[in-house]
């Protein structure tokens, strides 16, 4: 297993390739694609061209349209299906009206500069043709979710947004990787004051989810640095002593 990481131009959201399994008899490896954000598209093509991988499916650890702008681009590309949780699916067809504040100040108004930058405007968004939702049933042992030889564990982590969810990679050879989209940060945890945020679910989240993770995984971030699980267990002001 490898997690090549791909930093999208807005927002600096950390976009995982994720690759996994032998290489076929026409020497490439299945990956998956997570959390698309807008400018990662052309990174995530050279890193596949690079490696030489099969784009077998395209997740997103939460709806936000900061982690899914370029999903559309890189499903298209691919043939390849995306695929999030059933509680967030409902966020790709109004990216902006989901984030709150869509005329233009807070959030929506700092990501619609961000796109700017880029000469991107909100009316170029485009939801994947393909959209497969899965359900972790409420389960925190979460689902295992399968794309070709790419297989990882899908938990349920609420309080960001309804559907939010971390990715577990854990290979028996080596140590384990988890996808921790805006649940979890180098030092912070994700915002609940958006639409679809909740501090309850968050504390649950980070209590009974968080804090029963393997201290020894390594932990990619939505945005920022990585970090490992034990590390924000100890240090981390919204987890120490949980």
């Amino acid at each position: 297993m490898e997690v090549h990481v791909v930093v999208a131009p807005v927002f600096g959201t950390n976009c995982c390739v994720v690759t996994a399994g032998s290489r076929h008899d026409d020497g490439t490896r299945d990956c998956v694609v997570v959390d698309v954000g807008a400018g990662a598209a052309d990174g995530v093509a050279r890193v596949v061209d690079e490696q030489r991988l099969r784009v077998r499916a395209v997740l997103a650890t939460h709806g936000h349209v900061d982690h899914t702008w370029d999903a559309a681009a890189v499903c298209e590309r691919y043939d390849a299906p995306m695929r999030l949780h059933a509680a967030d699916v409902y966020r790709l067809a109004d990216p902006f009206g989901t984030l709150g504040l869509a005329g233009g100040s807070g959030v929506s108004g700092a990501l619609r500069q961000a796109l700017a930058g880029l000469g991107l405007h909100p009316e170029d968004y485009r939801s994947p043709a393909v959209v497969e939702p899965f359900d972790t049933g409420g389960d925190n042992g979460g689902t295992t979710l399968h794309a070709g030889d790419v297989l990882l564990r899908a938990v349920h982590a609420p309080g960001h947004t309804e559907g939010s969810t971390l990715y577990l990679l854990q290979p028996s050879d080596q140590p384990g990787v988890v996808l921790a989209g805006d649940v979890l940060f180098a030092g912070s945890v994700g915002r609940t004051d958006l639409p679809g945020g909740d501090a309850a679910l968050m504390q649950t989240t980070l209590r009974d989810v968080v804090g029963n993770l393997d201290p020894a995984l390594a932990v990619v971030p939505g945005h920022g640095p990585a970090t490992t699980v034990g590390r924000e267990l100890s240090a981390n002001p919204f987890l120490a002593g949980r």
